[in-house]
């Protein structure tokens, strides 16, 4: 075997050839992939920032590529979020009504069943079912002919008595004038004196019996007690009427005026009550809340709650003159208890509640908005009533408040966004635009020129 040489232990280890380029390009795909993984890091930690943080503050205008355009999108308070389109309403001066709405039921003022106060044949009937009448008017006539007789037979005994009575006063004076030249006893006279009070008093009872049988001779004609509508017809011509029939002859309902009986709530009652001597309008409504039936008056509130419903019943009049209410109809009942003069109003969109009470958006001349707490007072089907923390002409936000917040910028309808600083700076991006274009127009026709000029 060969002799190997011996081996010099300070010379330097020679590597193999390819091993020092593959241990270079290892620690160069380590350092590149860190760099990478920094990188995707730190973008995942913006991204994330920014879906967190959607009101933190933009990057200033040039700082970097683009970022004018990203600037104005971000515009807002202090460069706050994305401007918002809105809608605004002025608040204004109004009178606001208090109205009290409730469900009544139409009730007449006076219902009549008229029945005939004398027995008899029913001879006519003079009205029609459904008819108007007036007071006074004559509606049925029951047969007169024995009511005609008992009237005479009291008339003649009348005339008996008073004829008897006038005998008994001639007798009385011709004794008293005896008695005065001593030729009679004064017991005769006192006797005279006493028939005479007697045929007085059989006197008055025949007027009275006259009296009676004329009474029942004009019961005979049965006339209307009040001014109304009469009803469906319950008895016919040729039937025996009597005091005790339960239907009558006639039932006749009084319509105009007529009455609306409603119940409001216990805690209104106080109200009412307090204005009970003022005038209050009422407005009668149909089922529907569109068509106004008639107008009319408060009339009274009930004196105690009732304990079921927890309602206070009340009254208003109607005077019905085109007769639209009808008896026991269910009408809705709008009741304007009294109005707020010149109260600063909104529409009722723009007020919004938090937790710490009422507030609005208002919007200031950099169109900007601030939050407002306010207090509410009464409020109508659009409009409510701001007591305090609003003045007349500030302008609220009413659409879009969802979106806001204490300083955000708005956008009104029809103006670009950001006003018009931002319109102006979007003129001057069209001019450079325009400007650049027109260079790059001029360069293609110098260069065209020569080609265009050789022969």
């Amino acid at each position: 075997m060969d002799a190997q040489p011996p081996v010099n232990p300070d010379a330097p280890v020679t590597p193999p050839p390819g091993e020092p380029a593959r241990r270079r390009l290892g620690r160069r795909a380590t350092l590149i992939g860190s760099v990478i993984a920094v990188l995707v890091v730190a973008g995942v930690g913006w991204l994330a920032w920014e879906l967190t943080h959607p009101d933190a503050p933009a990057v200033a205008e040039g700082s970097r590529p683009g970022g004018g355009g990203a600037g104005r999108r971000a515009g807002g308070a202090g460069g706050r979020g994305p401007a918002t389109t809105v809608g605004i309403a002025v608040a204004e001066r109004a009178d606001i009504p208090i109205v009290i709405d409730a469900l009544g039921t139409v009730v007449p003022q006076a219902t009549v069943r008229v029945r005939p106060q004398v027995s008899g044949v029913l001879q006519q009937v003079l009205f029609k079912e459904g008819q108007m009448v007036k007071k006074g008017e004559l509606l049925a006539l029951i047969d007169p002919r024995q009511f005609q007789m008992a009237l005479q037979q009291a008339s003649g005994q009348r005339m008996r008595d008073e004829a008897q009575l006038e005998a008994a006063k001639v007798t009385l004076q011709r004794f008293r004038t005896l008695l005065q030249q001593d030729s009679i006893a004064r017991q005769e006279v006192d006797t005279q004196a006493a028939l005479v009070k007697q045929l007085e008093a059989a006197v008055v009872m025949s007027k009275a019996n006259e009296g009676t049988a004329r009474l029942n001779l004009g019961y005979t004609r049965i006339v209307s007690p009040l001014a109304g509508r009469v009803g469906m017809r319950t008895v016919d011509v040729g039937n025996v009427v009597s005091t005790s029939d339960a239907n009558g002859v006639a039932l006749i309902t009084a319509i105009s005026p007529i009455d609306v009986e409603f119940a409001i709530p216990q805690d209104q009652a106080p109200m009412l009550q307090q204005n009970a001597g003022a005038f209050m309008e009422a407005k009668a409504l149909d089922r529907t809340r569109t068509t106004v039936l008639d107008t009319g008056v408060f009339a009274a509130l009930d004196n105690q709650v009732d304990t079921q419903t927890g309602t206070v019943r009340a009254k208003a009049r109607f005077n019905n003159t085109r007769l639209a209410l009808f008896p026991s109809q269910f009408v809705n009942v709008q009741l304007n208890v009294r109005t707020i003069k010149d109260a600063v109003v909104v529409p009722v969109a723009s007020v919004r509640h938090g937790n710490t009470g009422d507030y609005v958006f208002v919007l200031k001349d950099d169109q900007t908005v601030a939050l407002r707490p306010v207090t509410r007072g009464q409020a109508t089907v659009d409009k409510v009533q701001i007591a305090t923390g609003l003045q007349v002409g500030e302008r609220v936000i009413t659409e879009g408040a969802d979106r806001l917040r204490d300083g955000s910028r708005v956008v009104l309808p029809g103006a670009a966004p950001g006003g018009p600083p931002q319109a102006s700076a979007g003129q001057r991006r069209m001019g450079g635009a325009s400007g650049e274009g027109g260079e790059r127009r001029r360069r293609r026709d110098a260069a065209q020129a020569p080609a265009s000029s050789s022969p």
